[in-house]
């Protein structure tokens, strides 16, 4: 399982609110049918290939621009594990784990 977290940050768009670009985004994501978690800094996604990761990131990135924003800043973070199958909530639970002994 591929865990992939992005974050997409409008410029040049007149104003220091972000939350009208960064829903359409994440509509994207959720039109993409891949389990997701939206954070405060990011998105998190979980795909089986790293190409469908990429799909979907370049399908929310062109949003953002359809959206308005002159310039758009995205950041990727891949953790591609491919020696067991771990899910978002697995990577939370084992700190979570560890920092209650």
């Amino acid at each position: 399982m591929i865990i992939v977290e992005f974050s997409i940050v409008p410029l040049g768009t007149g104003g220091t609110s972000m939350s009208d670009y960064v829903s359409k985004a994440c509509r994207e994501v959720e039109k993409s049918g891949v389990r997701y978690m939206i954070t405060p800094m990011g998105t998190i996604i979980e795909t089986n290939t790293v190409d469908k990761a990429f799909e979907v990131i370049k399908k929310a990135h062109e949003a953002v621009i359809k959206a308005g924003a002159a310039r758009v800043s995205t950041s990727i973070k891949i953790d591609d594990r491919r020696d067991k199958e771990r899910r978002m909530e697995d990577k939370v639970k084992a700190v979570k784990v560890k920092t209650s002994q």
